[in-house]
């Protein structure tokens, strides 16, 4: 058994992105927004739910909470009320409200273009500061959610499981420059083909690159069927 170089690595990681956006060319932020601060909110609300639950959901939140300081004023039941439909609404509820308030009283209710600072708010992590670094203010940054963590160590790019020693070791494989796109292509690509159960291994573009592509259905036929469009 031979041990892949740390150059043969790096190449394979970059031809891996690349073929990714072939695959997925309409790759992109699956959460809908018009603002930074409809990002930030919505990336706190998509956990534990999807994004199609978070989009039917924020439209009517954000027609009665507009802004930062809308927020922090929101009367806690009425927002408990529209974000139940999300799960976890108690705890989500308290998280926006101090979101507002932290924006309101440090950044003149707007959101800081800044990593650390946004770290700083109630109910935001690393993931969702990137997320809203990248997505609403094109600053780089590596989206470590359950698919990305789970198909970089498919494909042999590390064997770490804490969020940010993947998001080092995937920093140091693929381009600056592509951070951002590389987590929204991965994210399709879970989503879609390399299922946490059951991979469609037979149906993926990208088997050959994947030293666990024996790990799911290798029938192509019986693999398509588990392909999802959307």
């Amino acid at each position: 058994m031979t041990t892949e170089s740390r150059l043969a690595l790096v190449r394979r990681a970059r031809r891996t992105n690349r073929e990714l956006a072939v695959i997925h060319p309409d790759a992109h932020c699956e959460l809908d927004f018009r603002s930074p601060l409809e990002l930030l909110v919505a990336t706190v609300l998509s956990a534990q739910t999807t994004d199609k639950r978070v989009n039917a959901t924020t439209p009517e939140l954000f027609a009665r909470f507009p802004d930062a300081a809308a927020l922090a004023g929101a009367d806690r039941e009425e927002l408990e009320e529209i974000l139940r439909p999300t799960g976890f609404f108690r705890a989500k509820a308290r998280s926006v409200v101090g979101i507002g308030q932290a924006l309101v009283e440090r950044y003149d209710g707007e959101v800081p273009a800044d990593r650390d600072a946004l770290v700083s708010l109630p109910g935001v992590g690393r993931k969702t500061a990137n997320v809203v670094l990248g997505d609403a203010f094109g600053v780089p940054g590596l989206t470590v959610d359950t698919h990305v963590g789970r198909l970089v160590r498919r494909w042999g790019w590390t064997t770490e499981e804490d969020p940010v020693k993947v998001e080092t070791a995937v920093a140091g494989l693929i381009e600056k420059r592509e951070w951002t796109i590389f987590s929204h292509r991965t994210i399709f690509h879970g989503r879609r083909v390399c299922h946490a159960r059951t991979p469609a291994c037979g149906a993926c573009a990208l088997a050959h690159l994947c030293p666990s592509s024996g790990v799911g259905e290798q029938d192509p036929v019986r693999a398509e069927r588990l392909v999802k469009t959307s």
